[in-house]
């Protein structure tokens, strides 16, 4: 079968992704590269992924959580623990420009199939491992989950109201992270394989992605000894930077310098807040907030959080209603940056961040759609 003339386009036309992973992290990258034109086949093991049952919801006995994850991608299954399934999978790799899989280190190795043991066999060809931890060091070859990772990197110590426990964030941030990376390695890799002409190994974990993304409170540590603390929503720099209570709805309002602040208290008529000297530089309002928001919400009280953060918009004040994820989804900018993707009448999902003028996303196969090899070359 030809690939539909979309897949030719892409800024990956041409490059075929083995997608040997499972659950969110590496399926994520498998999307992310199948949207932009690779030509992904995810091979699964004969009782699925796991995340087929994570629900509900489902359709068709399928759950929401697989269908986010395997859009743009081809899907057989195979028992790569048989002999028969190692032959067909060594047959796919022989033809791969990369290979992503999840498996717990030391798995494919025992197969047979793992990195060490094809970088000879296929030495053009990129391999990204996605695990917990990476394969060595104190903790090298445990198994990880997001949250888990989340709880031992920090990020929940962090998250939370101030006098509340640690809260895990209420998405899977370190999962979807250690994707991302994973996608920037296999474009790095790739790349410099037009030089090299070889592949080699992507390793990316969710422990390194979990440690990354601690800023500014890594750096706030390294600079001052001072163990970061949990803020709620306000950020532990820059103050006003919180959500505040107003009339009607909440607003967040994201003021991230002393002109920005002087608009704020110009709109809301409060001028002396802007000259007030604890209140008159970005470092005395964050020194003084918990004097500076009530003050504030007592002003706000004369105004509704969706009006005012669209009239501070246009001020050029950055501010935002809060919105549950339906609101989101429905809002009108989201649906005209094309977030919202839809195939047939069955298929919705997250659109292509990404955006390309001259060689943009593409939405070709919905989840679940079989495949037994790759597509023919363009």
């Amino acid at each position: 079968m030809q690939a539909p003339a979309a897949a030719r386009t892409g800024a990956l036309a041409g490059i075929k992704v083995l997608d040997l992973s499972r659950i969110l992290g590496g399926p994520l990258c498998g999307q992310i590269l199948g949207d932009h034109g690779a030509d992904v086949l995810k091979v699964e093991p004969p009782q699925g992924d796991d995340t087929r049952s994570w629900g509900p919801p489902f359709q068709d006995g399928v759950a929401s959580y697989y269908r986010g994850l395997n859009r743009n991608k081809r899907t057989q299954f195979l028992d790569l623990a048989s002999d028969p399934g190692q032959q067909a999978v060594l047959a796919l790799m022989a033809q791969a420009d990369v290979v992503l899989e999840n498996f717990k280190i030391g798995t494919m190795e025992r197969w047979g199939i793992g990195w060490e043991q094809m970088r000879e066999r296929f030495p053009s060809l990129v391999w990204c491992r996605v695990s917990g931890f990476g394969a060595d060091g104190p903790l090298g070859a445990w198994p990880g989950y997001d949250a888990a990772v989340q709880a031992m990197t920090g990020l929940m110590s962090v998250n939370g109201q101030a006098d509340g426990p640690a809260l895990r964030v209420g998405l899977p941030v370190v999962d979807m992270v250690t994707g991302l990376n994973a996608v920037i390695g296999v474009l790095l890799a790739l790349q410099e394989r037009q030089r090299s002409g070889l592949g080699q190994l992507v390793d990316a974990s969710l422990y390194d992605s979990g440690i990354s993304l601690l800023h500014p409170h890594a750096a706030n540590w390294f600079m001052s000894g001072k163990t970061p603390q949990r803020t709620g929503n306000a950020h532990p720099n820059i103050y006003p930077y919180d959500s505040f209570a107003t009339g009607g709805s909440p607003v967040f309002l994201a003021v991230g310098n002393d002109r920005q602040f002087g608009l704020l208290c110009a709109h809301l008529d409060c001028q002396a807040l802007a000259v007030d000297v604890r209140f008159a530089t970005a470092g005395q309002r964050s020194s003084h907030r918990h004097e500076l928001k009530p003050l504030l919400e007592e002003v706000l009280q004369a105004h509704d959080g969706p009006v005012l953060a669209e009239q501070l918009m246009a001020l050029g004040v950055p501010a935002a209603p809060v919105l549950d994820v339906e609101a989101a989804l429905e809002h009108p900018h989201t649906l005209h940056r094309e977030m919202v993707v839809e195939m047939d009448d069955d298929y919705r999902g997250l659109g292509a961040p990404v955006k390309l003028s001259r060689t943009p996303a593409s939405y070709r196969y919905k989840p679940l759609t079989p495949g037994h090899a790759f597509e023919d070359d363009c």
